[in-house]
């Protein structure tokens, strides 16, 4: 039996959809109100959209009081939208706003559940040139010494390889056109990073922005320097 491609790109292909798809890659579970505005579309035609998105397969929702929440239906998901948008033509930025908003993306972005962005692919290479993990076939391997180490700085490395996914896939960036960590350990390192208020969500989407506590933190404990990307700017934390 063969994948019905079309099918699923007949349902990303709509612009508004397209846009609800990508506000959700973020990890996030937002109201259908607030895919709406993202979307610039009326509360209505949402409804419409999400429905069709469902029934595709493609997020799931739940009824919570008055208002409906949605996610996307899973990592496989998130993994088929970062990889269109690795082949996506770039949109031209319409305005300072817009650029902003695509600058803080390209530095620092939650990919579903993991980190990715400019600030994603360093702590990858970091992770590697430490011989914390090692590159694979389609994945990083954890090694000894990145078990321990990662251990000591506060992971589950237990649950992590116990996990029903991948441990560490290398999921190809959209913006970098190279790998970050996805995977449980992804998961589990971004849980992490903002759990110590290293990261933090911006309100617009889902740029991340590295606080003055994580240039200090990504420094010391991976050897990265992420005080050129330009996403410190707007913390005090």
């Amino acid at each position: 039996m063969e994948a019905d491609l079309a099918a699923v790109a007949a349902l990303i292909a709509d612009p508004s959809r397209a846009a609800m798809l990508d506000a959700l890659n973020g990890g996030d579970t937002l109201t259908a109100g607030a895919l709406a505005r993202r979307a610039g579309v009326a509360p209505s035609t949402a409804t419409e959209h999400l429905a069709r998105l469902e029934r595709g397969g493609l997020v799931v929702s739940e009824r919570r009081g008055r208002s409906r929440h949605v996610r996307l239906a899973g990592p496989d998901v998130a993994r088929a939208l970062e990889g269109l948008a690795a082949i996506a033509p770039r949109k031209p930025a319409t305005g300072l706003k817009a650029w902003q908003h695509g600058e803080a993306l390209r530095a620092a972005r939650s990919c579903y559940d993991h980190l990715a962005g400019v600030a994603g692919v360093a702590l990858a290479d970091a992770l590697v040139e430490r011989d914390l993990l090692e590159p694979g076939d389609g994945g990083f391997g954890l090694t000894p010494a990145g078990a321990e180490a990662l251990g000591a700085f506060g992971l589950d490395v237990g649950a992590i390889l116990g996990a029903r996914r991948s441990t560490a896939r290398a999921c190809l960036d959209w913006s970098e056109r190279r790998p970050h960590v996805g995977g449980a350990l992804g998961a589990a390192l971004l849980e992490e990073l903002l759990r110590r208020r290293w990261l933090r969500r911006r309100t617009d989407g889902r740029a991340l922005a590295v606080t003055h506590a994580g240039t200090a933190g990504f420094v010391s404990a991976f050897g990265v320097s992420l005080a050129t990307i330009g996403t410190n700017s707007t913390s005090r934390r």
